[in-house]
């Protein structure tokens, strides 16, 4: 007797998922080669950038002066052919300053005055928000809705921003008077809070010997803007077993300590837990990870993966931690162990 098949368009569509994650995967590897030669080291903050970018996000990046952020970021917007413009926040900046400004012109021909808009930095495919907490909140909600409705308002009138679009913004760790810290509501919208942190002795050796030994390095563009953009629906598409939602969202939720059936540590140590935004981010980062490392299919590892980075902005500590020196990454690390993975081992 002969054996059943499977129906034709199952077999297509099997085939078309391996085809599009083939795909991306080899994308990831050539934009990783590229970034390479002018970045050593810091594989993880690249490979959490590169995440962000397929998964349509935004980060916030925290590192002291000298680390090679400002070239990282310029460098993924080579690689990837995006517009890239850097913006240096300062306590002087005014929102208008970012978004552009409406001025009154006039046609030579017809002497008539209209209102021009003049499009402001933002108006770029990659915005590098330098030292975000050096200017005013009010300066800093200007990217609220650019960062969440990708356009921005100005005298009435909204203006669509080019996509794809990111804002990574930076913070530096030290010097902090005359700082804004940014509110959680702001931080929020970050999908990941990345730190880089000082490169090991070998690291930096060969740092020092490429940096004084030749020009720069001229990057190619492996990627268009449509490309990325189709590869971020890809991301969306990937599944994600009913087990492995559960398991992110019941991480997130045992993070409030409101909630009774959260951890001591957690009652004790945390003011305020993540949002549901965090479990958003969660599945849909294990979703980029996943696709990136040529995977049709979430893993409770990828959750896992990406937990510290987009956690670690999310929890809110008490004085309590402070004064046991009680960090946030902390609070993760035991929630990870404390939260039961499911019993099928996704």
């Amino acid at each position: 007797m002969s054996q059943p098949t499977e129906p034709v368009e199952q077999v297509v569509d099997e085939q078309r998922a391996a085809e599009m994650v083939q795909r991306l995967k080899e994308g990831r590897e050539k934009i990783l080669s590229q970034i390479r030669r002018v970045i050593i080291g810091q594989d993880e903050v690249v490979e959490q950038v590169l995440m962000s970018f397929f998964a349509g996000g935004h980060c916030l990046i925290t590192g002291v002066p000298g680390l090679a952020k400002t070239l990282l970021i310029a460098s993924m917007g080579q690689t990837l052919d995006l517009s890239f413009r850097r913006i240096q926040f300062t306590p002087d900046l005014m929102p208008s300053d970012i978004t552009g400004t409406e001025i009154l012109e006039e046609d030579r021909t017809t002497h008539k005055r209209d209102m021009k808009f003049l499009r402001g930095p933002i108006f770029a495919n990659i915005i590098l928000a330098d030292e975000i907490n050096r200017t005013p909140p009010k300066t800093q909600a200007a990217l609220l809705e650019a960062m969440q409705e990708h356009q921005v308002t100005v005298g009435g009138t909204t203006y669509k921003l080019d996509e794809p679009f990111f804002v990574l913004a930076t913070q530096n760790p030290i010097e902090q008077e005359g700082t804004y810290p940014l509110p959680t509501i702001q931080q929020d919208r970050f999908m990941f809070s990345i730190i880089i942190d000082y490169l090991p002795k070998a690291d930096e050796i060969e740092v020092v010997n490429a940096t004084t030994s030749k020009r720069p390095e001229t990057l190619d563009f492996v990627m268009h803007g449509d490309e990325l953009l189709s590869y971020q629906r890809i991301v969306r598409e990937i599944p994600v077993a009913d087990a492995v939602a559960r398991y992110a969202v019941r991480l997130v939720s045992l993070s409030r300590p409101g909630r009774p059936e959260s951890p001591d540590f957690v009652k004790d140590y945390v003011s305020w837990g993540a949002s549901l935004r965090a479990s958003h981010y969660l599945v849909l980062a294990g979703k980029a990870r996943a696709v990136l490392d040529g995977r049709f299919g979430v893993g409770v590892g990828d959750i896992e993966a990406v937990a510290l980075p987009v956690l670690r902005h999310r929890i809110i500590t008490n004085f309590r931690a402070e004064a046991a020196r009680i960090r946030p990454e902390q609070i993760i690390e035991k929630l990870l162990a404390a939260v039961p993975k499911p019993a099928s081992g996704l």
